[in-house]
């Protein structure tokens, strides 16, 4: 994997931790993979339980890196890229901005620094994916909208007060809060968790761009799968396929 994130595991806990603390962990074509990976790695370990996600350095994460914009963001998405059916707590420190605040609105639980900041400055740039959406679904549609077509960004009080942040701590016990969190929820019956997070997440509106991002990565697994690749073999050598449902 590589190292711009860190997987990390203690318990039945995993830690996964963006990386490029120089360019506050702006969101580039290695860190989304790189995520993509991570989140893979956690739902097929059985014994890591719950994850928390979070920043190394000065930001939590300064959104998509504009010199470099990756157009498969939502890879790096828990529960978009890869369905992710097992509790994830994300840690903020610093500034959370654009994509930053697409993961941690797909996360479960959030614990946030008293100084830290929320930004989706999107339409002060003139672009934007549209996974932000489901944000509306998390927090009071108004409070949304004002973040979202403002461009202006909120404290995170004010995110804890409109109910996006689960717990405000000084910046050097962020992730050891988060990590508490975790290791709490990690003591309960997984089972019952697992399903009440699919549960909740069927409750739950999605918008278009969550939708088409789901759909996407169901469709490429097909198409890059060993079924696919046989298929496509034997129309070529003109012989009966042999498929194997991998």
């Amino acid at each position: 994997m590589s190292d711009a994130v860190t997987y990390e595991t203690n318990g039945h806990v995993a830690t996964i931790t963006m990386n490029k603390p120089d360019r506050m962990n702006r969101l580039d074509a290695e860190i989304v993979d790189a995520l993509h990976q991570s989140w893979k790695r956690f739902m097929a370990t059985d014994g890591e339980r719950v994850a928390v996600v979070a920043g190394n350095g000065r930001a939590f994460s300064a959104g998509a890196d504009l010199n470099a914009i990756p157009h498969d963001l939502y890879r790096a998405i828990p529960g978009i890229g890869v369905s992710v059916d097992k509790p994830v707590v994300a840690a903020v420190q610093g500034w959370c901005v654009g994509g930053g605040m697409v993961l941690t609105t797909m996360c479960d639980l959030m614990v946030a620094a008293d100084d830290a900041m929320f930004s989706y400055p999107e339409v002060k740039i003139g672009f934007s994916g549209g996974l932000i959406s489901n944000l509306a679904s998390r927090i009071p549609h108004k409070i949304a909208m004002e973040l979202l077509l403002t461009g202006e960004p909120i404290t995170a009080q004010r995110a804890y007060e409109v109910g996006y942040v689960n717990k405000l701590t000084p910046a050097d016990e962020v992730l050891s809060a988060a990590t508490a969190y975790a290791e709490g929820i990690a003591a309960q019956a997984p089972l019952p968790s697992r399903m009440l997070k699919r549960f909740t997440a069927e409750a739950l509106p999605k918008g278009p761009t969550e939708q088409a991002g789901i759909a996407r990565v169901q469709v490429e697994a097909i198409n890059t799968s060993a079924d696919g690749e046989e298929g496509i073999a034997a129309f070529m050598e003109k012989r009966p396929p042999v498929f194997k449902g991998e």
